[in-house]
């Protein structure tokens, strides 16, 4: 397909060419996995690099106590990592009982991170540069500073209004008593002195040793489960990938816990109604990606779960080419509607992407899922711990019920297309549940559409939120909008200026010779090449 490059969306960005490209959300990660492909490594160096930099330069979204996912094309084959962590050992259900909801921050939300797992594992296995230069970039941003960037300084200060009482939060990230401005130098000693430990153990340090006890020391002042079994008893997996045919190319998500699921089940629905035959960004279109995205969303939360545990309906039932049939044939082109899950066994985050001359991809995402995730910081180390244990959920005999020793459902995930057995793009998309819709929104634009990276990324988007009602943004016409109101949805227009609830994407598309790159207006980064 040649992608058409005239889409008439409002972006002072121009997709990237380049032999080798590093796409991210903040311009100086970039800038560190541009400078480890200049030095003999490989895309995947240049994605860990980028990756490690990111719990510098962009502490909302992600940082070392966070949890990763990856897929990476290399040597003919597609691999899929799952670096994320299991709940403590001591998460038995009657530790919630008498909660109404799962917490959301706060130590009973930290589960075991994941992310150092991913960067020693994925650098064992394809790395080129030694692990400890991979750490370089980031450690000089900490030690002697970066400057902060626009969207990154909004989400701190609104962070920080919110998590500033929790343990050793305001210590690391409120210095003076404050957050920093847009443009202001910002340092973080603690963070590189731990980034080093973790360069020179490869990693052993944070799940068996001196960095291990002070997690596990500070958790046990606060009352927490998490100790120093539960981070030594943690591995990250390679799990492959699932996936789902559409337009001529296979969407390729990792399998639960993660909800890369909802996409793929949101596009075979798709197969079935048409929507290559539509207008882009008319009303019609929309409609039908949007009651796609909701019933996908309708199944994936009542069944999707740490694997081990989806025992009654696996992704193999969600996926089922006639069960996804019988869901579409329940759209109404003309109605919106609130759907219930089937029975298909019965009948802020932080995204890159990467690409090399020599045509290794990777899509790689990490999270500390809400913005700065628990808010708990361990002192003097830098280390942020993620809240991934609010994705578990309290309704008894659910597949995905609070449990010990157990992966909650995790909203991050990577997204790569193929196209007949060979790599086509590297994705990925940032902000909680817009990132399956994204993927979805994405993929139509590029494969149905022949959007460009960079226009698929610049387009307007929606977001279903619950029931009937879906946020958009203010940039679709008017006449799409007003034609979605009267079939019934109930929209939240939202200016992509004012919210955060678009998420960020990073796209990685190979052409022939090399590959084209775009990178979200919607957040600081850019996409950079040579």
């Amino acid at each position: 397909m040649q992608y058409r490059h005239d889409a008439p969306y409002a972006s002072r960005r121009s997709p990237v060419f380049a032999r080798n490209l590093v796409a991210t959300s903040q311009p100086l990660a970039t800038q560190a996995g541009l400078r480890m492909l200049q030095q003999g490594g490989n895309a995947l160096d240049a994605a860990l690099a980028a990756a490690i930099a990111l719990t510098v330069v962009e502490p909302t979204g992600n940082g070392i106590g966070s949890d990763a996912f990856c897929i990476l094309w290399h040597d003919g084959k597609l691999h899929g990592l799952n670096a994320s962590g299991r709940s403590p050992a001591g998460w038995t259900p009657e530790r919630y009982v008498g909660h109404a909801a799962f917490p959301h921050r706060g130590w009973d939300t930290v589960t075991v991170p994941g992310a150092v797992s991913a960067w020693v594992e994925l650098s064992r296995r394809f790395g080129q540069l030694p692990f400890e230069r991979l750490f370089e970039p980031a450690i000089g941003y900490a030690e002697a500073g970066f400057l902060v960037s626009p969207v990154i300084a909004e989400l701190w200060r609104r962070g920080a209004a919110e998590l500033k009482n929790q343990p050793g939060f305001a210590a690391t990230f409120m210095p003076d008593g404050r957050t920093p401005a847009a443009g202001e130098l910002f340092r973080s000693p603690g963070h590189a002195r731990t980034l080093r430990s973790i360069a020179e153990t490869r990693g052993d340090s944070f799940y068996r040793g001196a960095l291990a006890l002070r997690i596990a020391d500070f958790a046990r002042a606060h009352g927490a489960a998490l100790d120093e079994g539960d981070l030594a008893d943690h591995s990250a997996d390679w799990c492959g990938t699932i996936q789902q045919d559409f337009g001529g190319v296979s969407l390729h998500e990792i399998p639960p816990n993660g909800q890369g699921i909802a996409a793929l089940m949101a596009l075979g629905i798709l197969r079935a109604t048409g929507l290559e035959d539509l207008p882009v960004d008319g009303a019609d279109a929309l409609h039908l990606q949007i009651e796609a995205m909701k019933l996908a969303f309708a199944d994936v939360y009542a069944y999707a779960a740490d694997l081990r545990h989806m025992t009654k309906v696996t992704h193999d039932h969600l996926l089922d080419p006639g069960y996804l049939a019988s869901r579409a044939a329940l759209i109404d082109h003309r109605r919106a509607q609130v759907f219930g899950h089937g029975a298909p066994n019965e009948g802020g985050t932080v995204c890159l992407a990467t690409g090399d001359a020599d045509g290794m991809m990777v899509s790689y995402i990490q999270s500390n899922y809400s913005g700065f995730g628990s808010g708990v910081v361990v002192p003097e180390t830098g280390i942020s711990l993620q809240n991934r244990g609010y994705g578990f959920t309290l309704a008894e005999g659910h597949p995905n019920q609070v449990g010990p020793s157990k992966r909650p459902f995790n909203t991050i995930i990577p997204g790569f297309v193929m196209q007949n057995g060979a790599p086509l793009m590297a994705f990925g998309f940032m902000g909680g549940p817009i990132q399956a819709q994204g993927h979805v929104q994405v993929v139509v634009r590029t494969q149905v559409w022949g959007q460009d990276p960079q226009t698929a990324v610049d387009a307007p988007r929606w977001r279903h939120v619950a029931g009937l009602q879906v946020a958009v943004e203010t940039a679709f016409p008017a006449s799409t909008l007003g034609d979605l109101e009267a079939r019934g949805h109930e929209l939240v227009r939202e200016p992509p200026d004012s919210a955060f609830g678009f998420g960020g994407a990073q796209l990685v598309r190979r052409i022939e010779g090399g590959y084209v790159g775009g990178s979200d207006p919607r957040k600081d980064g850019h996409a950079g090449g040579f």
